[in-house]
C-alpha cells in the first residue's frame, strides 16, 4: 500500500500555478469558457492524488458547459439577426414618408375638401353597389354610385365634396358600401388609403409606427399595400 506523507512538493506547484484574475466590469458576473477551462485546472491541480476525477466526470461536465456556451453564442446570433431586421425595417418604413398606404379601416380623418382614394373588397361579384360618406354624426353627407363590381372589387376616389357641391368641412369621415350579392341587401368591406405623414422608431411594442394623415397611427406590420402617392 502506497501513502502520501507529504504534499509540500504539490503544494508549491499548486502556488505557483495558481492566477488571480480581476473581474470584467462589464461581464455582467457571467463565467466564460476561459473562466471554466481555469475552474476545471483548479480542479485536477487540487484533486486528491488516490482519488483521481473520474474521467466520465470531466467529460460530463466540459460536454455541459459547451452545450451552454454553443446556446449562449446561437443567442446572440439572434440577437444581432434581429437587430439587423430592425434597422432593415426601420429603412424600409422611412422610404414611405410621403406615400399612401392602405389599411383596413373605413374611418379617417381629412382636410377640408381632400380628395380620398379607397378600396371595395368583395369576395363575390355585386350589383347596385352605392358607397355612402357619413361625418361623424353618422350623417350621409355623400352617396357614390359604383353599379356593378366584379368578385375582388375595386378602387374608387371620393373628390371631397358633398352632396350640394360644397368641400366638406375637415373632420373624421367613414366609407359605408352597400350592394346586392346574389340579389340580397349586404355591406361590403371599404379600406381607404392613408398618406405617411412620419415613421415612428421603436413604438409601442418596439413596433415600428407609421403616424397617418388625420391624427391616426398604423404598425408597419398592418400595411395592406403601398401606393405611388
Amino acid at each position: 500500500m502506497t501513502t502520501v506523507s507529504s504534499t509540500s512538493t504539490l503544494d508549491s506547484m499548486r502556488w505557483q500555478n495558481e492566477e488571480y484574475k480581476v473581474a470584467d466590469e462589464n461581464d455582467n458576473g457571467m463565467l466564460t469558457q476561459a473562466d471554466f477551462f481555469a475552474l476545471l485546472t483548479q480542479e485536477l491541480a487540487n484533486q486528491d492524488p488516490t482519488k483521481p476525477v473520474d474521467n466520465n466526470e470531466m467529460i460530463s461536465q466540459m460536454t455541459a458547459f459547451s452545450t451552454t456556451d454553443g446556446v449562449q453564442q446561437l443567442n446572440d446570433s439572434f440577437t444581432s439577426f434581429a437587430s439587423s431586421m430592425t434597422s432593415s425595417q426601420a429603412l424600409q418604413a422611412s422610404s414611405l414618408v410621403g406615400r399612401s398606404v392602405l389599411v383596413e379601416d373605413n374611418v379617417f380623418g381629412m382636410a377640408e375638401g381632400e380628395p380620398v382614394k379607397g378600396k371595395i373588397v368583395t369576395d363575390e361579384s355585386a350589383s347596385n353597389v352605392n358607397i355612402y360618406v357619413e361625418n361623424i354624426a353618422g350623417e350621409i353627407i355623400q352617396t357614390v354610385p359604383v353599379g356593378s363590381l366584379s368578385e375582388g372589387g375595386g378602387t374608387f376616389t371620393w373628390d371631397g365634396q358633398t352632396s350640394v357641391g360644397e368641400a366638406a368641412p375637415a373632420g373624421a369621415y367613414r366609407f359605408r358600401i352597400a350592394g346586392l350579392v346574389d340579389g340580397v341587401a349586404s355591406e361590403l368591406q371599404a379600406m381607404t388609403y392613408r398618406k405617411v405623414d412620419s415613421v415612428t422608431l421603436g413604438g409601442s411594442g418596439g413596433n415600428i409606427v407609421l403616424n397617418l394623415n388625420g391624427g391616426s397611427a398604423m404598425n408597419l406590420s398592418d400595411v395592406v399595400e403601398v401606393s405611388e402617392g
